[in-house]
């Protein structure tokens, strides 16, 4: 850690760096610090330098010369932390993405942080992760989109759709992976349908990379087509929800993010008036019914009527 802040602290500073910054940053004795300097010179060729002038230590990189940096990769305790953390969150979230990967990596944060005296067997114990409704996925064929997506190339899949038994196949330009309420998906432009396409991964049984250069788009016709409108569902919003939240599920509903255009104000009565912008109604009717007597439609009114159409229908059960 004390190699570490050292390296920092002198890529950081424009000036030579005086013995006293140095104790107090490293947080050591003066004996420390001229030991830590020491042993960066000997041991990892740091081309540190007195300069008598300005009583600061400085790095001495020489015209022509690159930067100097520490050999191999340094992370500091918090860094360690921070990387073992994340393994865990990606194992609990989707196990097995990468687990073969990164079991290498992790046995090395292990390690380095046994010798820093840092316990990392609370990591796993410690963070918990629910998810809920989670669809199981083939991991190589996540790993194949993943690869693809990153480095650019078309994909040839076999897609199996919800609402038909056939197989499809089809090629496509990967843009993005999403992972949305605990489930992936693949944003990508189908050549078969000539139009962007989101494909839930769990149903995508075979993939095959290609050596041709997948299709680009830029950001803004990505968010225009995926983003714009409420939910998973692709395609820009034609109606805007305007939902009223009872004030007991107010309070909840107000610091929520349904949609990052979504609009709200409290009211005069102290329920929360939430407007989020949509296409298709599936996904929105869902999480509408889910808050039973604690929410009202204002409008549209085709969106009031779809949901008065669900509680008769629920009703139907229930009598």
């Amino acid at each position: 850690d004390r190699i570490y802040a050292l390296d920092g602290l002198l890529k950081n500073s424009k000036h030579p760096v005086a013995l006293t910054r140095i104790m107090q940053e490293l947080e050591c004795a003066k004996a420390t610090a001229k030991r830590t300097i020491h042993r960066m010179r000997l041991y990892l060729y740091a081309p540190i330098e007195y300069d008598r002038k300005r009583n600061g230590y400085y790095y001495n990189n020489r015209e022509g010369e690159h930067p100097y940096e520490l050999p191999g990769l340094w992370f500091n305790t918090s860094e360690l932390h921070a990387l073992l953390t994340a393994e865990t969150l990606l194992e609990q979230v989707d196990p097995g993405i990468y687990q073969h990967q990164l079991k290498p990596l992790k046995k090395r944060i292990e390690n380095l942080l046994d010798q820093t005296g840092e316990p990392h067997q609370e990591s796993k114990r410690r963070i918990r992760i629910l998810a809920i409704a989670q669809r199981r996925f083939n991991n190589h064929i996540f790993r194949h989109l993943a690869t693809a997506t990153l480095q650019r190339k078309q994909l040839i899949i076999e897609y199996q759709g919800r609402s038909q038994n056939d197989n499809v196949t089809r090629t496509v330009s990967p843009q993005r992976l999403v992972h949305y309420r605990y489930n992936w998906y693949l944003d990508a432009w189908c050549h078969l349908r000539k139009a962007f396409r989101s494909f839930a991964v769990e149903r995508i049984i075979h993939t095959q990379i290609t050596n041709k250069k997948a299709r680009n788009f830029s950001e803004k016709a990505l968010d225009d087509y995926f983003a714009s409108a409420f939910g998973i569902f692709s395609g820009e919003a034609t109606d805007t929800a305007i939902l009223h939240f009872t004030p007991e599920r107010a309070q909840w509903v107000a610091e929520e993010q349904w949609h990052p255009q979504q609009q709200g104000q409290w009211l005069d009565n102290g329920a929360f008036e939430l407007r989020i912008p949509y296409g298709n109604p599936t996904e929105l009717i869902m999480d509408i019914l889910k808050y039973g007597n604690d929410v009202e439609v204002i409008a549209p009114a085709s969106l009031r009527q779809e949901i008065i159409n669900k509680i008769k229908q629920m009703e139907k059960i229930y009598k």
